[in-house]
C-alpha cells in the first residue's frame, strides 16, 4: 500500500465514523434530547427505546463490529500464515476502526441511558476505547519492521543517517548552519521518565521551531527549493529516528503496562455483554427475528 493509499484508506476509515456519528445523532436528536422520565410519551419511543427495532438493531450491529475487529486483529496477529493478507498495522488500523464504530452504535443503543450492570460493561468499553487510543500512540512510537516486529535498540541505531557527512559531501553550508543543523538532530537529552507527556509535547514544539528556523535560513542561504525540501525532510526525519531512540525503553516498558490495563477492562466488557445478550434471548427480544 502506497503511501497515498494508506492515507486514503485512514481517511475514508475516519470520514465513515463521523458520518455514522452524525447521521445517527441527527435521525434521533429528538428523542435522545426528550428527558427520561417524558421519553414514554415521544411518538417515536417504541423505536428509539433499547429494546426497539432501532435502538436493539444499533446495539447488535455494534456488538458485531467490535467482535470482528478484535477477532479478525487477533487471528492476523497470531496466524503467521496470513502474513501475506496486509501488514499488521492496516489490520490494527481496521480494528481500530471497527472498535470506534462499534461503540458509537452502542451509545445510540443505550439511548444515553446507563444503569445497572450493563453501564459497567459501557464505562468498561469506554474504557477500551480510550486506553486503545494511548495504546495506538504508544505502538507507533516503538519502530518496527514491516511485518510488524519490534526492533530492538540495536537495529533502530543501524537506521541512523551520517547526516553530518552527507551535508559536507552534498551541500556546502556555512560552518553556522551546518551547527544549527547538527544541534538540532542531536538535542534529544529531555528526561522523558519524569514527566512522559510535557517533555514529548515540549520536544514536538521545540523540534518544529528548530526546522523552521533551519529551513529559513537555508533560503536566505540560496538553496534550491527542492534542495531545502529534501534536506529538511532528511532533517525532520533524524530527528524524529533521536527521538525514539531516546524514549525507546520507556515505551516499551508503557507497552507492557498498557496491555495489563486495556486486556481486563475488555475482558470484563466482554462478559458482560454476553451476560446481557444472554439475559435479553431469555426475556423474548430477538429483534427481528
Amino acid at each position: 500500500m502506497t503511501t497515498s493509499v494508506h492515507r486514503l484508506y485512514i481517511a475514508i476509515m475516519v470520514l465513515t465514523v463521523i458520518v455514522v456519528t452524525a447521521i445517527l445523532a441527527y435521525k434521533g436528536v429528538s428523542y435522545y434530547s426528550t428527558s427520561i422520565e417524558e421519553r414514554f410519551y415521544h411518538p417515536d419511543h417504541d423505536q428509539f427505546k433499547p429494546s426497539g427495532i432501532y435502538g436493539h438493531g444499533l446495539g447488535i450491529a455494534g456488538t458485531l463490529l467490535m467482535l470482528v475487529g478484535v477477532t479478525l486483529y487477533i487471528v492476523r496477529k497470531r496466524w503467521k500464515i496470513l502474513a501475506r493478507l496486509g501488514r499488521l498495522k492496516y489490520w490494527l488500523e481496521f480494528h481500530i476502526f471497527l472498535c470506534s464504530l462499534g461503540p458509537v452504535m452502542i451509545l445510540f443503543h443505550t439511548a444515553f441511558k446507563f444503569g445497572g450492570i450493563v453501564s459497567i460493561a459501557f464505562w468498561s468499553m469506554v474504557a477500551v476505547v480510550v486506553s486503545g487510543i494511548i495504546g495506538r500512540y504508544i505502538y507507533v512510537q516503538i519502530p518496527r519492521t514491516i511485518e510488524g516486529r519490534a526492533l530492538s535498540l540495536g537495529e533502530v541505531q543501524s537506521m541512523k543517517l551520517n547526516l553530518g557527512e552527507l551535508m559536507r559531501d552534498t551541500y556546502q553550508l556555512p560552518h553556522e548552519t551546518y551547527g544549527a543543523i547538527v544541534s538540532a538532530v542531536n538535542s534529544h537529552d529531555l528526561v522523558y521518565n519524569k514527566n512522559l507527556i510535557s517533555g514529548i509535547i515540549s520536544k514536538y514544539f521545540e523540534d518544529r521551531r528548530a526546522v523552521r528556523s533551519i529551513k529559513i535560513d537555508l533560503k536566505k542561504k540560496g538553496l534550491p527549493v527542492k534542495e531545502i525540501a529534501r534536506l529538511t525532510k532528511l532533517i525532520s526525519g533524524e530527528i524524529r529516528l533521536n527521538n525514539r531512540i531516546a524514549r525507546l525503553q520507556t515505551m516499551h516498558k508503557l507497552f507492557r503496562y498498557w496491555h495489563v490495563a486495556h486486556l481486563p477492562f475488555a475482558l470484563i466488557m466482554l462478559v458482560i455483554v454476553l451476560l446481557h445478550t444472554g439475559i435479553t434471548l431469555a426475556l423474548g427480544y430477538k429483534w427481528i427475528f
